[in-house]
């Protein structure tokens, strides 16, 4: 039998024991606080990406619109060229071009024959014309 005050197993076992769960519970402190470390590296990380893909998202939007405002400039002025045409063509010009137009397969891949140059004086127009404002 032991006696009682020199040596206590059982205390040495709560101390042992209380020691311990302070060890298990400064590794999971330690090792909870890596892990929101390492959450917020990768929430850090990905909002950078998300920030580069936006910057690169604008300005391929400016690009595109930039191509959009040429397109419908570019499309005006074929409008007006070809309302121009129309009015300088003769009837028997119109109906030659249509009849080609209609003859002519979509899948060819070929343009339709342009309108010949209207029988008259006026062979050439001047730059200024077709580049104007709507008439």
């Amino acid at each position: 039998m032991r006696e009682k005050g020199l040596v206590d197993p059982k205390g040495q076992d709560r101390m042992a024991l209380k020691f311990l769960f302070w060890e298990l519970e400064q590794h999971l402190s330690s090792s909870g606080a890596s892990v929101v470390a390492i959450d917020n590296k990768i929430e850090q990380a990905m909002d950078l990406v998300k920030s580069h893909l936006m910057y690169a998202v604008r300005e391929e939007v400016e690009v595109l619109k930039e191509q959009i405002k040429e397109l419908i400039e570019r499309n005006s002025q074929l409008e007006q060229e070809n309302n121009l045409l129309k009015n300088l063509a003769s009837p028997e010009q119109l109906a030659q071009f249509q009849a080609q137009v209609q003859t002519s397969s979509p899948t060819s891949g070929t343009q339709p024959a342009t309108l010949a140059a209207p029988a008259g004086p006026p062979q050439s127009l001047p730059p200024s014309q077709g580049m104007g404002p709507p008439v």
